[in-house]
């Protein structure tokens, strides 16, 4: 079964009132902005990377939210979503990838737990979800 890495992140906007979602062309559904983690790429690089080319958006991310699987034997396919709390630190919207995004979206908590449910406390409740330390050991100083 061959494994897939997905980094996703959350954005709220300044009031935190609503979150960025997206709508995929190819698979017809709202997510989160994110994707599949690159060969020789963190985690943390992919979301960061993601949110750029799916949102416009260059973000910080903040910890880690939720962790989620999938294996789906028809694809003989081991999914693992790992989705990231992020702030925006610059960019502006839009789409930088027509072909794959159809749409960008501000939208309200309730309209985000309608289109993703996906999460077992919906959107609302990763909101609410306290972050856990993300660490990519590489950047620690020599031992």
């Amino acid at each position: 079964m061959r494994r897939i890495d997905v980094a996703y992140v959350l954005i709220q906007d300044e009031d935190t009132s609503k979150v960025l979602i997206v709508y995929n062309g190819d698979s017809g559904i709202w997510t989160l902005p994110g994707g599949g983690v690159e060969p020789n790429e963190t985690l943390e690089e992919a979301a960061i990377r993601e949110a750029k080319e799916e949102t416009g958006y260059d973000i910080e991310p903040l910890g880690v939210v939720s962790v989620n699987e999938y294996k789906s034997e028809e694809n003989n396919e081991h999914l693992v979503f790992i989705t990231f709390k992020a702030k925006i630190i610059g960019g502006s919207r839009q789409i930088t990838r027509p072909d794959e995004i159809a749409s960008v979206e501000w939208v309200d908590l309730q309209v985000a737990d309608q289109r993703i449910p996906y999460y077992l406390h919906g959107i609302s409740g990763l909101v609410e979800s306290p972050t856990i330390v993300y660490l990519d050991e590489n950047k620690l100083p020599a031992r």
